[in-house]
């Protein structure tokens, strides 16, 4: 008989972002070998496998959601005793440890970063004290896990299983990355590619005013291609209108022409985007109460053989192979960021392109459902 497991999240499409991705993959993941339940955000039953049970919670308020998805992960565990209750971030830590009491259950939490060091008052008195007594604390890279030991979640709970990326069935083969450049606008111009939603962290409004102006000195048609949108769902999205604030910055120093937003952006074209760009930009800055868990972004360009320059910022070390699938910077060396993606360049993406997919390959989803079993306790059906 298989086993019951419940996933407890709010980071699950509809929305969008890497922590959402996580998650997905996470219970479908446990789907291939158990019977899985999910309690998570409005709109996530229809982007799930059918075989997941699926109970469905308003997203918006913040308060609304966590009153439903409370109580709706302790009726479940009282009905269904499953074997482990997972909460999909720190966030629903509370509601997996609780239920998890009530069954007889094993309680885990899967930590991205930020929901282990978020400043909130409320939060840290709250919250914290779930996640350091949840049975499995599941990390994302060596500097959450270093995060999550400070806060004083024991180090032997502690199991980093890094996030996973989907594999191109042809990473070599981009027939239609032409079109994809005439039809944006593209060309023959050298393309630096920012994916990811808007934040402060993201670092575009400074890389913008202290490093794209010394790239365009040196290439004078080069363009950075920004896909992603403002993120007001994130735990900490930052002072709204990210995007507005990068246009009125790029326009002050007269280099808006050299800065194009793309959006929301279909899957296809965003493999087309990864397939068309020369060099993936990752600026993220080391920030009071905020921190990059992990950096989905840099392994997803590096399995399309698209090299990365990234500031070495929290968790970000453990995406990118410096030298390998691209290059890594000291947090805030602003002139070395430039200098770094001056150099790929240089070298063109090909010279990456063989090191980048084969890092990538280490990190499959198998291979992150594979870890997240053996973390929980679980190996398949027993």
């Amino acid at each position: 008989m298989r086993k019951r497991v419940l996933l407890v999240t709010r980071n699950l499409p509809p929305l969008r972002g890497g922590m959402e991705r996580l998650n997905l993959h996470m219970a479908t993941e446990l789907a291939a070998d158990f019977d899985v339940s999910v309690v998570g955000p409005e709109g996530c039953r229809d982007l799930l496998p059918a075989t997941i049970h699926t109970d469905e919670v308003p997203l918006r308020p913040l308060w609304r959601f966590l009153a439903g998805a409370g109580w709706a992960a302790l009726k479940y565990a009282l009905r269904h005793r499953p074997a482990v209750v997972i909460a999909g971030s720190g966030l629903c830590a509370p509601f997996a440890w609780m239920s998890a009491k009530l069954s007889g259950a094993r309680s885990a939490v899967y930590l991205h970063g930020l929901d282990i060091i978020a400043p909130h008052a409320i939060y840290r008195h709250a919250w914290l004290p779930f996640i350091r007594r949840t049975d499995i604390c599941l990390v994302n890279s060596r500097n959450t896990s270093a995060l999550a030991i400070a806060a004083g979640v024991p180090s032997d709970r502690v199991k980093i299983v890094h996030p996973g990326v989907v594999l191109p069935a042809a990473p070599s083969v981009f027939a239609d990355v032409h079109a994809f450049r005439v039809r944006h606008g593209w060309g023959g111009r050298p393309v630096l590619l920012s994916v990811g939603r808007l934040t402060e962290r993201k670092g575009l409004i400074e890389f913008i005013e202290h490093v794209l102006p010394t790239l365009i000195s040196a290439h004078p048609d080069i363009l950075l291609a920004v896909v992603g949108n403002d993120a007001p769902d994130a735990l900490l999205a930052g002072k709204g209108g990210v995007r507005e604030r990068i246009v009125e910055r790029a326009r002050m120093l007269g280099i808006a022409d050299h800065v194009r937003f793309m959006g929301e952006v279909t899957e296809e074209e965003l493999l087309l985007a990864y397939g068309a760009a020369d060099v993936s930009i990752f600026p993220v800055l080391t920030l009071p109460g905020d921190v990059e868990g992990f950096g989905m972004v840099a392994l997803e360009s590096a399995a399309h053989g698209l090299p990365t320059v990234a500031y070495a910022a929290g968790g970000v070390p453990d995406a990118v192979a410096d030298g390998v699938s691209g290059r890594l910077v000291p947090p805030d060396d602003k002139a070395g960021f430039a200098e770094a993606i001056l150099d790929v360049l240089s070298a063109g993406r090909h010279a990456f392109f063989d090191g980048a997919t084969e890092f990538a390959t280490g990190f499959v989803w198998d291979t992150f459902g594979a870890k997240l079993r053996e973390a929980v306790g679980m190996r398949g059906r027993e």
